[in-house]
């Protein structure tokens, strides 16, 4: 039998955005997506957090050190401080961040992080490991190259972490057109996608 808390849909009340190690130092040597493009997909998955009252939790590693200091605009739109870890590569293992995450009670993680094979990987895995259901956002996510970003996505599926993207995100929050957040998040997708940006735009312009 599937174990319900996995077959259940996210919510706005079931699930915690986690933006893991979006740190400028990290983010000049991506490969697997254009800059542009990632910033974007980053911006449409806080923006979609945002509008929902979604609870986060931003962590950064060493931000004083090579790695750089997150990318501003997370922490100023989802209005959260960053959990500075001391010196842990796994998320997970940093206390300050596992506590962040149980204190909001949920049991539904959507995670993004820089780089997805490291920042990503581990407490996705680690997480899963707990009875967390893991949604790692990969096109919120940036890595080296497309090779380590495909054979990434290949163990996180492995472990049962679901791997998915934040319009897919979006929709699963949103679920129904009518729902209260209905037009909030079209703005969201008006904003942050391309084609269908244009279907929302056109829309909102009646």
């Amino acid at each position: 039998m599937t174990d319900r808390k996995y077959a259940e849909m996210l919510t706005p009340d079931n699930a915690v955005l986690a933006m893991i190690d979006h740190q400028t130092g990290l983010m000049v040597g991506l490969g697997d997506e254009h800059p542009t493009v990632l910033k974007n997909n980053i911006l449409g998955l806080i923006n979609t957090a945002k509008a929902v009252d979604l609870p986060s939790v931003i962590t950064a590693s060493m931000p004083q050190g090579p790695n750089g200091p997150v990318m501003p605009e997370i922490p100023e739109i989802l209005g959260s401080e960053v959990v500075e870890r001391e010196g842990e590569i796994n998320a997970w293992d940093s206390i300050a961040f596992k506590n962040a995450i149980e204190a909001t009670g949920r049991k539904k993680i959507i995670m993004a992080g820089i780089v997805t094979d490291v920042c990503l990987l581990f407490p996705a895995l680690s997480a899963v490991a707990e009875g967390y259901d893991v949604y790692a956002v990969i096109d919120a996510s940036g890595t080296w190259n497309k090779t380590v970003q495909e054979v990434t996505m290949h163990r996180l599926t492995q472990a049962g972490v679901k791997v998915t993207t934040w319009a897919s995100v979006l929709a699963e929050l949103m679920n129904d057109w009518r729902h209260p957040h209905g037009d909030a998040l079209g703005r969201v997708l008006a904003e942050h996608t391309t084609k269908y940006g244009y279907v929302m735009n056109s829309h909102f312009a009646k």
